[in-house]
């Protein structure tokens, strides 16, 4: 009998993990003939990574204000603007079948109980405080005391038990702490759950790259003229991402010229001009809820320069100089190791330029990779994480320079690249890793 997958497929022709391999992406669609993404295993699956965090952690529940956390353990979606904004939660008690959802009243409560039946009824209306004045103090003891009948009910010792809290605001840890709530950091057990990714997760995430692929293409190929203006770009993007069914685009951020030095993280009505480079960076939510995240820098109506070709290679050098490193058993030193010296080293701190990152339901979800305190605190890199990776060339004087960035899987030999837009031939092919980033695709292209 053949061996099955991790997804029940046999693994005689694959030869590798379905969610594994870069070029066998499922449909965004259901069907009868298909396995497809398992939308129920993947509920499941999330689920039960956060239980098992609470068991390491020894938390004997986590109440939760953080979207992508409410998202990741009751599987409900109601629109980005609700996240983080303190008017839903959610509070998983250890034993406990499923989370009970606090859900903002009225027609967004109603929707959760039809469109959640897996939460079996446990949706109830939550308690928003935030915004009311002077009856701030009335209404978050209020939303306290939901939470603490959850507790109660399923017999969790909420004064003598550890309860762990994932973001706080000040009202709300004054309002439990006075009802002898005894509050714990659940930070790091949500995290620790959702760097490593399920199967299901991945194939997600491999269908956002797919999209963002598309992007890339039509921006090379179709939409990138002199003439026009960066926020053109973006709204094109924008409009490609919304009909392939994205969630939410989160930012699409385009710099042209001399917005690329220094580098300015968002868009303007800058026209753009022949020989320009033109930096485009993709975060947006996919159709099954998760990010991609992702930096091609392009040259417009114009041969590259012999310096702009350098720094092109300077930064796909580097960026692929720390991707390799994204093997398990490695750490994240490995990765930090190999990004240049930059503001992170001079300042002690993330400039989000030389580094990489967790993706996921979040743009920014869990491990954070930087030479500003990876080289010092090592964290150990672990099958099924799944990062963004990405660098910069920074250099004070240059009239417009590079980046680049690649979403990578940590495949069980090694990082396996998500991300399929080509780079630019002639900046690369004399690279020492271009074949390594062709390999890592799936793709060895000389051989």
């Amino acid at each position: 009998m053949a061996q099955l997958s991790k997804q029940g497929m046999p693994l005689d022709f694959l030869q590798r993990e379905h969610y594994q391999s870069p070029r066998r992406v499922f449909s965004q669609t259901g069907s009868d003939w298909q396995r497809r993404v398992d939308f129920d295993r993947m509920r499941k699956d999330r689920l039960d990574r956060a239980k098992a965090m609470m068991e390491k952690h020894n938390l004997d529940a986590i109440v939760m204000f953080k979207g992508e956390n409410i998202r990741y353990t009751c599987s409900v979606f109601q629109g980005n603007w609700k996240n983080n904004i303190f008017i839903r939660y959610a509070v998983l008690c250890r034993g406990a079948k499923t989370p009970v959802l606090f859900e903002t009243a009225g027609s967004d409560l109603e929707c959760a109980r039809i469109d959640a039946p897996w939460l079996e009824g446990n949706i109830r209306p939550a308690i928003t405080w935030k915004w009311s004045e002077t009856a701030e103090q009335m209404m978050v003891n209020r939303m306290a005391d939901s939470v603490i009948d959850v507790l109660k009910e399923q017999k969790v010792d909420y004064q003598k038990g550890r309860i762990g809290i994932d973001i706080m605001d000040i009202q709300a840890f004054n309002a439990f702490t006075e009802k002898g709530v005894n509050l714990v950091n659940a930070w790091g057990a949500m995290s620790e759950a959702r760097v490593v990714k399920t199967p299901e997760e991945i194939e997600c995430l491999k269908i956002s790259s797919t999209i963002g692929d598309t992007c890339m293409w039509m921006i090379r190929n179709e939409w990138l003229k002199p003439g026009v203006r960066e926020c053109d770009i973006t709204a094109a993007v924008n409009d490609l991402l919304y009909r392939e069914g994205f969630d939410f685009v989160y930012d699409i951020i385009v710099a042209s010229g001399g917005n690329t030095s220094p580098y300015r993280r968002w868009h303007t009505d800058k026209m753009i001009r022949s020989g320009d480079l033109v930096i485009v960076d993709i975060n947006a939510i996919g159709p099954g809820g998760y990010f991609v995240d992702y930096v091609r820098c392009f040259k417009c109506a114009g041969e590259w320069t012999k310096r702009e070709k350098a720094l092109y290679r300077e930064v796909y050098d580097s960026m692929y100089a720390g991707l390799a490193e994204l093997k398990p058993g490695k750490t994240t030193r490995d990765v930090a190791s190999k990004f240049p010296v930059y503001a992170d080293d001079k300042y002690g701190t993330v400039t989000l330029q030389q580094f990489a990152h967790s993706i996921g339901l979040d743009l920014y979800e869990g491990m954070w990779i930087s030479r500003a305190y990876s080289l010092d605190y090592p964290v150990e890199i672990k099958e099924n994480m799944y990062f963004a990776i990405e660098t910069f060339a920074g250099h004070p004087g240059l009239p417009q320079t590079v980046r680049l960035e690649e979403n990578v899987l940590v495949g069980p030999d090694g990082p396996i690249i998500f991300t399929g837009m080509a780079h630019y031939d002639e900046c690369i092919k004399d690279s020492p890793y271009y074949d390594f980033s062709n390999k890592s695709r799936g793709e060895a292209r000389n051989e």
